[in-house]
């Protein structure tokens, strides 16, 4: 029997994105959630539009986003097998879910990142910044805890009780690299899968300006280093 599967996909303001995203996830899939991130623009119809369920979150934050999703489907009589992540502004590939949730249903693995590989990556689809602070994060992981990562790619899936098992706390930019930490505390078996990436749809509103840089940043060597020391 097949698993039952869900997306969770934060977005703010990703009118010109959200539907090509929706539109390109596998059929695998049982329900796809945008939650609106304080979005201004047509992103909530859109998404509505393209057969997604909709929720919004007014705090503004990917953790706070994420969070909403999480308690949305706590609430659903039929709980999900796996839980996949996906960003909205259409720089993944989300028909490679398939093979993001291949080691979780054939390998009964319990955490799995797409990584965004040099290869296979578009040039300038990321930035300066977040391939340093990236390299460095997988490095510190690396050297505290001995962790395989090499990214914090936001596409991700994850076993859904595994996932309340972590107890995730994080409102804005930590979210990903706690996920990470919690499960290499937690001893949880995972993998990354290369993934292609190419230049979003829109401006980051994290990468693409230096204060959301520099607090990404703080925020997650603050993770790091707060689970180094435990």
């Amino acid at each position: 029997m097949a698993p039952i599967i869900k997306v969770i996909i934060p977005a703010y303001n990703e009118q010109d994105s959200i539907t090509n995203v929706i539109n390109d996830i596998p059929k695998i899939v049982d329900e796809v959630i945008v939650i609106s991130n304080n979005s201004t623009d047509n992103t909530e119809i859109n998404a509505k539009n393209a057969g997604a369920t909709v929720l919004k979150e007014h705090r503004k934050g990917y953790g706070y986003a994420c969070l909403k999703g999480m308690e949305y489907i706590s609430n659903q009589k039929i709980k999900p097998e796996i839980l996949v992540f996906l960003d909205g502004d259409y720089s993944d590939y989300p028909e490679q879910l398939t093979e993001i949730v291949a080691p979780i249903i054939h390998n009964n693995i319990d955490f799995v990142i797409g990584s965004r590989v040099k290869k296979l990556r578009e040039n300038g689809s990321m930035t300066p910044q977040q391939i340093f602070g990236n390299w460095l994060a997988t490095f510190l992981m690396k050297l505290f805890f001995g962790a395989k990562f090499t990214d914090l790619g936001p596409f991700r899936a994850i076993k859904y009780n595994t996932l309340l098992a972590l107890n995730m706390e994080d409102k804005t930019y930590g979210w990903t690299v706690e996920m990470q930490l919690k499960a290499l505390k937690q001893k949880l078996s995972y993998v990354e899968i290369p993934v292609k990436y190419r230049n979003r749809i829109g401006v980051s509103k994290v990468s693409g300006t230096v204060k959301g840089s520099i607090f990404a940043g703080i925020k997650i060597l603050g993770w790091i280093f707060k689970y180094s020391f435990k």
